[in-house]
């Protein structure tokens, strides 16, 4: 039989790279990135296992209330959440599991289990961040200044994270997230 597999949490403020980093990991041997439930409607490609498990809002809730959840939390009116069975299933057969959520969600799993290790990914400055979010021609301005408010907030719970990096450099900042993770 084989060791159990770590719990690895990896969050951050929008537009961070925390999913280029976490999507980098996808395909290797030594981790599995797990996918979340949600109650919004899927967008064109992505596919059901995939990029999210798509649920009824009612089966989220019923799930939810039955504990099926590691940790969830309601969003821009949509749940989003982590089954438990999926990645207690990859625990069990020795493998490691990552985790991309934002903090609320990162601080419930390590209230609920204390051997996560939470890494937290930042940028090397607002005003970098706020250059990323313009950059990606996607947000109007009122979503750019919400997730610049956003990220404020969540850089000030960086230090209950057991470990930061800053994402100056995308190849740099993968081995130093890589590297904490083996070290573990």
């Amino acid at each position: 039989m084989s060791a159990r597999g770590k719990l690895f949490v990896v969050s951050g403020p929008s537009g961070v790279g925390k999913g280029t980093l976490v999507s980098m990991l996808a395909g290797r041997d030594d981790a599995w990135v797990s996918v979340s439930a949600t109650t919004r409607a899927p967008r064109p490609g992505e596919e059901d296992g995939r990029e999210y498990f798509f649920m009824s809002r009612d089966a989220f809730l019923e799930k939810a209330a039955a504990d099926g959840f590691i940790e969830w939390a309601e969003y821009s009116g949509n749940c989003y959440g982590t089954p438990k069975d999926k990645v207690e299933e990859q625990l069990a057969a020795g493998r490691n599991v990552v985790l991309e959520i934002e903090v609320q969600g990162a601080l419930q799993v390590k209230e609920k289990l204390p051997e996560a290790k939470l890494i937290f990914i930042e940028p090397p400055s607002m005003d970098a961040l706020e250059e990323r979010l313009r950059g990606r021609g996607t947000e109007s301005e009122d979503a750019i200044s919400r997730r610049l408010a956003t990220a404020r907030v969540e850089l000030g719970e960086k230090m209950k994270y057991d470990y930061t990096l800053v994402n100056d450099d995308l190849d740099e900042a993968f081995r130093a997230m890589t590297g904490y993770m083996a070290s573990i």
